[in-house]
């Protein structure tokens, strides 16, 4: 805390600094002006929390500086120090929130008095001035989740539709269309796997540079957000009167590619009325993005007409099951690229293959896993109609650096999951869980990466309901449980560096939201990240 003297006697001054207990109040810095104008001079340069001030003096006299500070630095605490017992100084000094009003000669008790009062009202003031800024901060942290997540009430027909409306407008103050919309959709599982490995699978970090994006190109004529709902789908809502839907998507991805070398495929919707429609034009941009046709080289795509949708019974990996069943019970590489062959060349007979139905295999392939494993299910999964709903992201699809179907990276990854699952089946007599283990060792290997379950069984070619299963029976705890007790155990360790700080720490063992973080670190603790650095340091 600074302290400014000002007085055009310097014997006072001086008498000042040596009659006040400085340490005791908290006072660190003393500085002394000879009026009123180089007070001001003093104070724009080095920001005192209180002054000291005497009202006769030359050029600038005390009553201007006093209504100086009152209008530009009202945060200043003022005591004046006066020879003068003049009701008039006094009132002057009260009206211009001065704190006390000290007679000379200055009597040491007194004057700390007054020091002590002046003190402890700035630091009570300053911690209200904190929580203030610490709550400001918050709001503008949580504005962006708050924004997000009644959109997403909105697009999904979700709460009131007039209330949402009011506080889309007014409280957040979000560019919404006025009576038309049309809606486009992205997904990040529709990216290739060198992009996603680009942002080494840290899903936050790429929806904002994605979402940032879109908004700088969109301006006032719409807004883009994370759809809350469905984890790594962005959401445009755009006023679009003009049906320039098109020609903005258009501008978006070439904003997207100059930045990320990447171009993006948009499920888009017709022009709908808003906000009535809304709900019915995401849907139709989900479903456009979703039931596109993979084998077609374009990015923007479209809900087909019923009569040019494909009629034909779906392509189903479970028709091969006992084929596929065999080759993994055999362990022979030639009999698996035999199957795999032959399942590849029922691929590529095919006219349009959709994401839809690259989930739908995928589904289908879990579910025969389980089955050769664990002889669980019934029945295999009915065509998924619609996208996933779960916590976590679908899967990646096997995509180009051009954003189209890869039929070489989908031959790779069935042959890659046949031989992991054949390589379970044939050693399934013995007690030794290897895959498990390997998975443990992978966690400790890259615990400083967003890690989820859906990325293990990408890296494993396993399901994760299986993972998530034979983890549990293995460690006794979550695959998640044991990447977090890792994460925390290494983060102790770094808690002791003083020079670390908390939110270093929380990026350098894989957090990048530091509450998170503390909350995860206070469950398996019993105290905060904070509270264990200050108990370690003392001990």
């Amino acid at each position: 805390m600074k302290v400014l003297i000002v007085d055009d006697e310097k014997h006072v001054r001086d008498a000042i600094n040596l009659l006040a207990q400085w340490e005791e109040h908290g006072i660190t810095e003393v500085l002394q002006a000879a009026d009123g104008e180089a007070a001001i001079t003093m104070i724009e340069a080095h920001k005192p929390q209180i002054v000291l001030t005497d009202m006769r003096m030359p050029h600038k006299d005390g009553t201007e500086l006093l209504t100086w500070l009152h209008t530009y630095a009202p945060q200043i605490k003022v005591v004046v120090i006066s020879g003068y017992d003049d009701f008039n100084l006094v009132r002057h000094t009260l009206i211009s929130g001065g704190m006390d009003y000290i007679l000379k000669p200055v009597q040491a008790a007194a004057l700390n008095a007054a020091l002590a009062q002046a003190a402890a009202c700035w630091k009570q003031e300053e911690q209200a001035r904190e929580r203030v800024t610490r709550q400001r901060m918050e709001m503008n942290e949580m504005k962006p989740h708050y924004a997000d997540k009644l959109l997403t009430d909105l697009i999904s027909g979700e709460g009131r539709r007039d209330a949402l409306l009011a506080q889309l407008r007014e409280e957040i103050k979000l560019p919404l269309p006025k009576t038309t919309c049309s809606i486009a959709v992205l997904d990040v599982s529709h990216l290739d796997h060198k992009l996603r490995a680009k942002f080494q699978n840290q899903l936050q970090l790429l929806l904002f540079t994605l979402i940032n994006i879109c908004n700088e190109i969109l301006q006032s004529r719409g807004v883009a957000f994370r759809q809350l709902n469905r984890t790594g789908e962005i959401v445009i809502l755009y006023n679009d009167e003009q049906r320039t839907l098109p020609s903005l998507l258009q501008a978006i991805n070439e904003g997207l590619y100059s930045t990320l070398r990447r171009r993006f495929h948009f499920g888009m919707s017709d022009m709908r009325s808003f906000p009535e429609e809304a709900p019915r034009a995401y849907q139709e941009a989900t479903s456009a993005l979703w039931r596109r046709n993979l084998l077609e080289p374009k990015l923007l795509h479209a809900m087909q007409q019923p009569d040019n949708v494909l009629a034909s019974r779906p392509l189903r990996l479970t028709a091969m099951q006992e084929e596929l069943r065999l080759a993994a019970l055999s362990g022979s590489s030639e009999q698996m690229e035999t199957v795999t062959e032959a399942w590849m060349d029922d691929i590529q007979g095919l006219s349009s293959i959709t994401p839809e139905q690259l989930f739908q295999w995928d589904k289908e392939w879990d579910w025969m896993q389980m089955q050769w494993l664990e002889g669980e299910g019934d029945a295999p999964p009915a065509e998924e109609k619609s996208k996933l709903t779960e916590a976590e992201p679908a899967p990646p699809l096997p995509l180009n650096d051009e954003g189209f179907l890869s039929l070489a990276l989908l031959k790779q990854q069935f042959r890659d999951r046949l031989t992991a699952v054949s390589k379970i089946m044939t050693q399934q007599h013995t007690k030794d869980n290897f895959f498990i283990h390997d998975i443990a060792k992978y966690l400790e290997r890259h615990y400083q990466q967003e890690i989820s379950l859906q990325d293990i069984a990408a890296k494993f070619f396993l399901s994760r309901e299986y993972i998530a299963r034979k983890f549990k029976q293995e460690y006794g705890v979550t695959l998640l449980d044991y990447l977090s007790r890792f994460r925390i155990d290494k983060a102790k360790q770094l808690l002791h560096n003083p020079h670390l700080r908390i939110v270093q720490v929380a990026e350098m063992v894989g957090y990048q939201d530091e509450k998170y973080f503390s909350k995860v670190f206070k469950k398996l603790e019993g105290m905060t990240p904070g509270e264990f650095r200050k108990e370690h340091t003392l001990g």
